[in-house]
C-alpha cells in the first residue's frame, strides 16, 4: 500500500489501457523493451504511484498501476504517454510513436491484481487467440457499454480473465 498520510488510507488500483495513433502497429520489438522499461521507470520516479505490470501488442499499452488519491489520474496518463512518446522518439532520432487521444481506465480491487498482471502479461497470447477482455481493450466501446441503462453493472470484468 502507498501511504498518503497517516489520516489518508487507500487502496486505488487502475488498469489503463492506451492506443497507438490511428491503431497503427508503432509498437514493434525495436521499442517493446524500451517502451515498458521507460514506463516502470517513469511510475517509480512518480510521487504516489507505484508501477504493477505493463503490457500491450504493436498497436496499444496496457499499464498497471496504484495510485494516491491526489493523484489527478487524467493529468499523470497526459504526462507519461508524452514522456514516453518524447523519450523513444528522442532516442530514435524521429518520429517513431505517436500516441491517440484519450485512454481507457478500469479500477479493480487489490484481490484481482494477480489476475490482471497475468492477463497484462500475455497480451500478445490473448489477441492472436481473441481471448482478450473487450471492457478492457476497448475503451469506446466499454463507455458505450457503462452509459446503457440496460447494462449488468455486476459483472467484475478481472473474473473473465482466463490465463
Amino acid at each position: 500500500m502507498l501511504s498518503t498520510s497517516s489520516h489518508v488510507f487507500s487502496e486505488i488500483y487502475i488498469h489503463l489501457n492506451w492506443h497507438c495513433k490511428d491503431d497503427r502497429p508503432l509498437i514493434g520489438p525495436r521499442l517493446h523493451d524500451s517502451l515498458y522499461e521507460h514506463l516502470e521507470q517513469y511510475c517509480a520516479k512518480a510521487k504516489g504511484i507505484k508501477f504493477f505490470g505493463a503490457g500491450g501488442t504493436d498497436d496499444h499499452v496496457h499499464l498497471l498501476v496504484q495510485m494516491e488519491p491526489h493523484i489527478c489520474l487524467a493529468e499523470w496518463v497526459g504526462q507519461i504517454k508524452g514522456s514516453s512518446s518524447h523519450e523513444l522518439n528522442h532516442e530514435a532520432g524521429l518520429m517513431v510513436l505517436e500516441w491517440q487521444r484519450g485512454y481507457g481506465a478500469v479500477s479493480f480491487a487489490r484481490r484481482d491484481l494477480p489476475a490482471v498482471q497475468k492477463y497484462v502479461a500475455n497480451q500478445v497470447r490473448h489477441h492472436q487467440k481473441g481471448t482478450y477482455n473487450k471492457t478492457l481493450e476497448n475503451f469506446g466501446q466499454y463507455m458505450e457499454i457503462v452509459q446503457d441503462d440496460e447494462s449488468d453493472y455486476s459483472t467484475n470484468p478481472f473474473e473473465m480473465i482466463d490465463d
